[in-house]
């Protein structure tokens, strides 16, 4: 079957249109810009119709682009191409309704309180085991975060993109690269989608660099929201912190918790069961499926929860989930068959497609990642150390400062290799790194001043 016909027979079988994205989910063997050719060959020929603009545009077979008005109340239907088990169809029918025809719900503490680590079980032993197949590295039996640490890069990209893009911002990959390795904002996007990338990084960076340490307790999670919130709340007090107010959920007749008490006992419960869970896989989607549901924050859940839910796979040395092409609608239609029915099953067909994806993406280049340096493994804390050093006191020389620092430290047989890689990493200093070293913006600033970096 050719390509042309493979985009336009998936056109054609769905009901409310295609974007580009979605076609290109569908269909991961064809270029972008061969289905853009095609696809345009398709409305030149009068098969296909076209709404919308940019990313919002979508693709309708001819004889049935919705009238106008009509798209408005149809767009965010679960997507089709993602496989459904028999037990979600229904969960797929009630978030199909209009908000109005559903009936207003509030937390249900009964929703948490009968999961009973290690005996509830949300993903089965079957899909527990193709889980751990699918994501197993040759770093299984390494200590905690060696995969993490030696895929850092790459991921700092893919994860910051994919769950900033499900909050819809318009970033491309690309962009997001820039960003992340050379500092560059992309022209024409606004501040606050910048900050949430950046926001993004430092989170990643904060769980990646405390692996050891990171556990589900109020410590990780606070600051992790901390992370992930910094500059995006109207009232800054809320980062970090426990919500303190009533909070409504869009596009749902959802009502959570309101009572900063109530949040707190939860929490409490919340966080004592997802420690008692063994399989990482297990303990990554309760994480997925509770933190959003309690909404323990004035903002942004979800984006914590999605980071949170890498958290066992980052210590077990999985590959991590990324959330690349997760259709933003497939993600809030599943999560609200959580808010409004207690319903796990959707989410769940939406964790194992997505994190098939995110495997096909790491695994592939698995065999091409270059070996972490293990001089800069070995002495990566004292790198971090010196270099902060130098940041905060720019009346300091840095090449004395660092040479002072090997000759006092290292041993002489590995003085050269540590000596050369500070001084690469301090070349190499931009704002998009600072988090890494516990800087501020501000401080960097100064020592640019003196030092004309």
């Amino acid at each position: 079957m050719s390509s042309n016909t493979d985009l336009l027979n998936s056109i054609r079988a769905s009901e409310i249109g295609l974007t580009l994205a979605e076609l290109l989910t569908a269909h991961p063997s064809i270029a972008r810009r061969t289905a853009q050719r095609l696809i345009a060959k398709l409305i030149d020929s009068g098969q296909v119709a076209a709404t919308g603009e940019g990313r919002a545009r979508r693709y309708f077979r001819a004889d049935a682009q919705p009238r106008s008005g009509v798209l408005a109340t149809r767009v965010d239907r679960f997507p089709p191409f993602i496989p459904r088990s028999a037990d979600s169809q229904d969960i797929v029918a009630y978030i199909d309704q209009l908000p109005e025809a559903r009936k207003p719900v509030g937390y249900q503490r009964d929703f948490l309180d009968a999961y009973r680590p290690n005996e509830t079980w949300y993903l089965s032993e079957s899909l527990r085991r193709q889980l751990h197949k699918m994501g197993r590295t040759t770093d299984g039996d390494k200590p905690a975060g060696t995969y993490s640490r030696a895929i850092l890069n790459r991921l700092l990209i893919d994860l910051s993109w994919a769950s900033s893009h499900l909050e819809g911002n318009s970033y491309s990959r690309l962009d997001t690269r820039e960003l992340i390795e050379h500092g560059k904002a992309a022209r024409g996007k606004a501040t606050i989608e910048t900050q949430m990338i950046l926001n993004h990084k430092t989170a990643i960076e904060l769980l990646v660099e405390n692996i050891d340490s990171a556990e589900f307790n109020r410590y990780t999670l606070m600051n992790l929201h901390s992370a992930l919130s910094e500059n995006l709340l109207p009232n800054p007090a809320d980062e970090g912190r426990i919500r303190q107010h009533a909070v409504d959920i869009g596009k749902s007749v959802y009502r959570p918790l309101s009572t900063p008490q109530q949040i707190e006992d939860a929490l409490e419960v919340l966080l004592g069961k997802a420690n008692q869970i063994e399989d990482p896989f297990e303990q990554s989607f309760f994480m997925m499926v509770h933190l959003p549901y309690l909404q323990p924050f004035a903002d942004i859940n979800k984006r914590t929860s999605r980071l949170a839910a890498n958290l066992p796979l980052f210590r077990a040395n999985l590959c991590p989930l990324t959330f690349l092409d997760v259709p933003e609608q497939a993600y809030s239609g599943a999560t609200l068959g959580v808010y409004e029915i207690t319903r796990v099953e959707l989410l769940r067909d939406l964790y194992i497609w997505a994190y098939e994806r995110s495997t096909q993406e790491y695994l592939a280049i698995k065999q091409d990642l270059a070996e972490p340096d293990p001089l800069r493994l070995a002495w990566r804390e004292f790198i971090k150390q010196t270099i902060r050093e130098i940041i905060k006191n720019p009346e300091l020389e840095p090449l004395s400062c660092i040479r002072r620092a090997v000759a006092e430290r290292i041993p002489e047989g590995e003085q050269a290799g540590v000596k050369a890689l500070t001084v690469e990493e301090l070349r190499r200093m931009h704002e998009g790194v600072l988090a890494r070293y516990g800087l501020r913006p501000s401080e960097y600033t100064a020592w640019k001043a003196v030092h004309g970096h």
